[in-house]
């Protein structure tokens, strides 16, 4: 049995894996789906002090106070900058990085140094409410980023995205145990409309190979649940 923590990416949640982690559930696999302070059922908890660290933080405390060991971490978009800062500071609980069309930042970057031109996007879009900078606003049609068509799937995502502090995507990620970060073995599985954009060769070198890319949209825990556990079920068995 493996143990995986899958960490959503901007404006989403943990309910974003829901597909993916009744079937990792299926097979017998502990899993669990933690939403960052500030969205989805935490949006409660709004506040100025939101940003990277904080949301960082939320994941290691999972880790911890679960107890748990060997994890498989798995983040999409946002969620691979949350994860590197986590692997950085529990590189002994962590058995494998799986980066979900995600961020892949070295230590002092930012989201917004790894995904400008798109992120100052969404900050034009963006707005101040309460004292905080949020970005990611559902608005009318959220799924054009999010590469979602399905009617049926936009129905269901509409009422639980919500928007996203612009402090987390603007801090720089520290890193302090590189290490034993970079040793932790990784996989990458990617969205086929984002390879251009990306250096695969690269990645492939820091991975031993393990590059597998799934056409369909930027969320496609949600588009193609089943070819995402089948590439997670691989890596469990590695």
């Amino acid at each position: 049995m493996a143990v995986f923590v899958l960490v959503h990416g901007g404006g989403h949640g943990g309910w974003c894996y829901q597909f993916v982690a009744r079937r990792l559930r299926a097979e017998g696999h502990e899993v669990y789906t933690p939403s960052l302070t500030g969205l989805a059922e935490r949006e409660h908890l709004l506040s100025p002090d939101i940003d990277l660290d904080m949301q960082i933080t939320d994941v290691v405390k999972l880790l911890h106070f679960e107890d748990l060991r060997d994890v498989i971490l798995v983040g999409h978009s946002y969620g691979g900058m949350v994860i590197t800062g986590v692997a950085d500071r529990a590189a002994d609980r962590i058995d494998h990085l799986v980066y979900l069309d995600a961020a892949n930042p070295v230590n002092g970057q930012s989201l917004v140094d790894v995904a400008g031109p798109l992120m100052l996007l969404a900050r034009q879009m963006g707005r101040v409410v309460d004292g905080v900078e949020l970005v990611l606003f559902p608005g009318n049609d959220p799924m054009s980023f999010y590469g979602v068509t399905d009617p049926d799937l936009i129905e269901w995502m509409k009422p639980k995205l919500t928007p996203h502090p612009w402090k987390c995507f603007e801090q720089k990620l520290v890193l302090d145990n590189e290490d034993a970060l970079w040793a932790i073995p990784r996989s990458h599985i990617i969205c086929t409309s984002t390879i251009d954009g990306r250096d695969i060769e690269a990645l492939k070198a820091t991975s031993d190979g393990r590059v597998w890319d799934i056409d369909t949209g930027h969320d496609l825990m949600i588009t193609e649940p089943e070819a995402v556990t089948g590439y997670l079920l691989k890596i469990a068995a590695l």
